[in-house]
């Protein structure tokens, strides 16, 4: 069996969480990117000695109404993201520990990775309703493949 090319006869799930974690820290990079970009001559460079200091910045460095609210999407995107992580590392933890097949956690994993990388990218480029309410759906798409990993693993080991 494969999906997206792998076989998953083997177990790559562990794998998912380094990605999944590169996937969460990527919002912050293209924060910073855009306020090194777009900010105004003579404002103040990012600084990386007081990260949380930055978003203060941004209006000190003039970026335009658009790009403050990407920043701040961008920022606040990571943030779900990294609070999220502990809970679909324990999930993939906890489905290996049942020893759930390789086939149910790579798929879950690759679902859960996709689903943030989708997730970020709405939240980023956000401006109505219907793309917050796209961005909560692709939210709780993440969390109910960790839930579901708790409960398959919670089934198979009682």
């Amino acid at each position: 069996m494969s999906f997206i090319g792998l076989n998953l006869t083997n177990n790559y799930s562990l794998y998912a969480v380094p990605v999944a974690w590169a996937v969460a820290v990527a919002p912050h990079f293209y924060a910073i990117a855009l306020y090194n970009s777009e900010k105004a001559v003579g404002s103040p460079k990012w600084d990386n000695t007081a990260p949380k200091k930055n978003i203060a910045n941004i209006k000190e460095a003039k970026l335009s109404p658009a790009s403050q609210g990407k920043y701040l999407r961008a920022e606040a995107a990571q943030q779900n993201s990294l609070q999220n992580l502990p809970l679909f590392a324990a999930a993939i933890l906890a489905g290996n520990f049942a020893r759930l097949s390789p086939s149910i956690l790579n798929t879950t994993a690759a679902v859960y990775i996709l689903s943030r990388v989708v997730y970020s990218f709405i939240y980023i480029t956000n401006t109505s309703e219907l793309s917050a309410n796209l961005r909560s759906a692709t939210f709780l798409t993440g969390v109910a493949t960790w839930m579901s990993l708790f409960v398959r693993a919670g089934n198979k080991l009682f």
